[in-house]
């Protein structure tokens, strides 16, 4: 029954990784921002609201998803757009400070990426998660809450390089969702096909419709009716959003093997399995980070 629907289940946001890390990612920079840049900044207001763009996009996308996959494309590749802005940001706090950017294969930040990923426990040190809300606990796991508490304490180096690995991370996963989308789209169509489908199934299962007005005209020509393939319009432009190929760093931090959702995701619009996320990184050095402890700071 649920393959002949013509809308079917979607808004499974709340079950989404991608989801979970961007609101955490979200919550850090408030914080971030709240510790270490002015009020008066105008970057402390494009930071936050870059944030808030990566998370409402994600949830704009899955709402709109029911009727038009174009729609949720688009929303998704501007919600991984607006994680690539504040990336740049974090990388810039960094260096016109003159402080460290820790290379995404140091043994600190490959300490937090397993911390992230739930195969590391917490330091014996880390301090306990902040009382937080029912809806905060709701979708963010003990890793992510250790990370946001630790953004109240540590200084700013350590901060700022956290929110760098929290970012790419959920860049990575909408990264992998935008191809997954993608390619159930090519698979599956939009909303156009499957009511011309809806129909064409309605017809053939001898549900009769009214007869439509006599037309001499049109039958001597041997007109037929076509009125049911006149609109294919949704499916008219989807260029802007299909090229996904380009990750720009963002795989840096795509060690999420053990970070998939095992719950029930019927009604997240098939983006239920994004947990193939071996590590693609490459193995660049950038900086000396020798003296660094392999111990997660959170």
């Amino acid at each position: 029954m649920g393959e002949h629907m013509i809308i079917p289940a979607h808004g499974g946001f709340k079950k989404l990784r991608s989801f979970a890390v961007s609101l955490a990612v979200h919550d850090g920079t408030v914080i971030f921002c709240e510790r270490f840049i002015r009020k008066t900044s105008r970057t402390r207001d494009q930071m936050e609201q870059a944030a808030r763009s990566g998370v409402q996009n994600i949830v704009e996308g899955s709402l709109a998803s029911g009727t038009s996959k174009k729609t949720e494309l688009k929303l998704t590749n501007v919600a991984r757009a607006s994680l690539g802005e504040l990336i740049q940001d974090y990388q810039d706090y960094l260096r016109q400070r003159g402080l460290q950017i820790w290379d995404k294969d140091s043994r600190i930040v490959l300490a937090m990426r397993r911390r992230l990923a739930g195969r590391l426990p917490p330091p014996q040190n880390a301090p306990y998660p902040d009382k937080v809300s029912h809806q905060a606990q709701e979708f963010l796991d003990e890793p992510l809450l250790a990370a946001l508490t630790a953004m109240r304490i540590k200084p700013a180096e350590t901060c700022a390089n956290i929110m760098l690995c929290l970012t790419n991370q959920a860049s990575f996963l909408l990264g992998r969702q935008l191809k997954r989308l993608e390619k159930d789209f090519l698979e599956k169509g939009g909303i156009t096909e499957r009511m011309y489908h809806a129909r064409s199934r309605s017809r053939q299962g001898g549900v009769r419709e009214p007869a439509a007005p006599w037309n001499p005209e049109a039958r001597a020509l041997g007109m037929s009716d076509t009125s049911d393939m006149s609109d294919y319009s949704d499916l008219s432009d989807m260029s802007d959003t299909s090229d996904t190929s380009d990750t720009s760093d963002m795989s840096d931090y795509s060690d999420l093997s053990d970070m998939s959702d095992t719950s029930d995701t019927s009604d997240t619009s098939d983006l239920s399995d994004y947990s193939d996320l071996s590590d693609t990184s490459d193995t660049s050095d950038t900086s000396d980070l020798s003296d660094q402890s392999d111990t997660s700071p959170f």
